[in-house]
């Protein structure tokens, strides 16, 4: 049986794939290096020296958008693609984990 289909992602430039790629790679980083998460240091380490290099891509998607006039970000279309690749999921690993009362 084959796993359901996902929604296609919305017509994006370029450079607004590339933003989304890379804002997902910096979220998935900061995912591995969130002490509230369960986890050893050298994975957080790891992630860590990661980061610089990720969030280096980040800012340059960004510089070339801005370079070509794309001044905007159109959030209803970037979320709608940030849904489809697992957004959601991927960025509440960032967030501090809900208190468990036991």
């Amino acid at each position: 049986m084959l796993p359901p289909e996902l929604p296609p992602l919305p017509a994006l430039t370029r450079a607004e794939a590339e933003l989304i790629d890379r804002y997902l790679d910096v979220v998935d980083l900061l995912g591995r290096i969130n002490p509230a998460r369960p986890g050893d240091t050298y994975r957080g380490l790891r992630a860590a020296q990661a980061l610089v290099g990720k969030a280096t891509a980040l800012r340059d998607a960004l510089t070339l958008m801005h370079q070509r006039g794309e001044s905007e970000l159109h959030a209803p279309t970037l979320a709608q693609a940030l849904r489809v690749l697992d957004g959601e999921r991927r960025a509440a690993r960032v967030t501090v984990p809900p208190r468990s009362d036991s």
